[in-house]
């Protein structure tokens, strides 16, 4: 049974595993909290992939006051040896005598293992207080490890009457400077920003974190089945690498989907450091699901989608789209300028796509909501 204390040092746990949020992928956010009576003996969150996990952190600065305390842990201590050894192991060694799980591991190294090697070893495992928060923190790693893709967020700028553009193509800037501000925080945690070839082509979309502060750039995606990118496209561009950055999807560097083979102009983008991929689908274009499971064989975990109404609509129709990340604008376009998705002619209710609100609030002038695609 869990206390108010518990769900205090579960809270603190996962603000812990809140700070990895630009820098651990490929690897969860994970926090940890170790307890003795009633005060903190040690803390630590997950920083990077390949370093030391939360647990490891927080034992350290424990030292020999972890012996018989309580560890918080947001996510199941890992049992396998990957790039660093087995959390549960270096639990048993310090002596702790309870184990608080915030959610289980869905990696399938782990998948209650590491609970169950703990209560093996006579040590007190309780999992599940804050699993909601601690899932979400993670939204990416559970779609990624569970259904093999990751977990696909749209932006869209838009008009209060739902507008995304002009119907000549014209959309700099519906919303204001603290909305696209905003949007950089959000690039920064996903591991791609993915647009479709007219995005690029209208735009000229940098697609990088710029204007705060991050040790690693997401790497930029472009779906182009008729490779009809510019050779001198800005997110070909290479960019700086932060001190110490890292991260899936190589630092930010051009990915291109395409849906048939284009051999010199493609020899000539690898020049540029691009990575050409030919994944087609039965109608000649860019397979999308295809493309999203390769994405997460690279490792990454959130995706995000920073495109216009063709490529959202193509991904909400196939049921890819999880996430509507929507910055309103007070402003009226009118009924000639462009959508937020093409859906094409809908004949009856039972046809829509239902959303759920998950978050709603005011950045500078503009509204921004989160909402979650509902799904069978």
């Amino acid at each position: 049974m869990n206390t108010a204390q518990d769900s205090q040092w579960m809270a603190r746990a996962i603000r812990l595993a809140e700070r990895g949020l630009y820098t651990t992928s490929p690897n969860p956010r994970v926090g940890c909290v170790l307890v003795k009576g009633d005060a903190v003996a040690g803390e630590g969150w997950h920083q990077r992939a390949g370093e030391p996990h939360a647990e490891v952190h927080a034992l350290r600065e424990a030292g020999d006051a972890a012996r018989g305390a309580t560890a918080y842990v947001t996510l199941e201590p890992c049992s396998h040896h990957g790039r660093t050894p087995p959390c549960v192991e270096a639990l048993i060694e310090a002596g702790v005598a309870r184990v608080v799980v915030a959610a289980q591991d869905p990696n399938p190294q782990v998948a209650g293992a590491g609970i169950a090697r703990l209560r093996a070893a006579g040590i007190a495992v309780e999992s599940g207080l804050m699993e909601t928060e601690a899932r979400e923190l993670n939204i990416g790693f559970f779609a990624r490890m569970t259904r093999g893709t990751p977990w696909l967020r749209s932006k869209i700028a838009m008009s209060l009457d739902g507008r995304t553009a002009l119907n000549n193509g014209k959309s700099q800037w519906i919303t204001g400077a603290a909305a696209r501000r905003d949007v950089q925080h959000w690039r920064a945690r996903s591991c791609a920003v993915l647009t479709g070839i007219n995005t690029v082509l209208a735009d000229d979309a940098r697609l990088n974190v710029r204007e705060i502060e991050s040790s690693r750039q997401p790497l930029r995606v472009v779906l182009d089945s008729g490779l009809q990118i510019p050779l001198s496209a800005r997110m070909l561009q290479p960019l700086p690498s932060p001190a110490g950055g890292r991260g899936a999807g190589g630092e930010g560097r051009g990915l291109i989907y395409i849906a048939a083979q284009h051999a010199e102009k493609s020899t000539m983008l690898r020049d540029l450091g691009a990575e050409v991929v030919m994944l087609p689908d039965a109608a000649g274009r860019v397979d999308l699901v295809a493309v999203l499971r390769d994405l997460a064989q690279r490792g990454c975990n959130e995706v995000l989608v920073e495109a216009g109404s063709t490529l959202n609509g193509a991904l909400l129709r196939a049921g890819l789209a999880d996430e509507l990340l929507l910055y309103l604008a007070p402003q009226l376009l009118g009924d000639a300028a462009r959508g937020v998705a093409q859906l094409g002619e809908l004949t009856g209710l039972e046809q829509r796509i239902d959303l759920g609100w998950q978050d709603i609030r005011q950045v500078g002038e503009d509204l921004r909501v989160l909402a979650k695609v509902k799904k069978d």
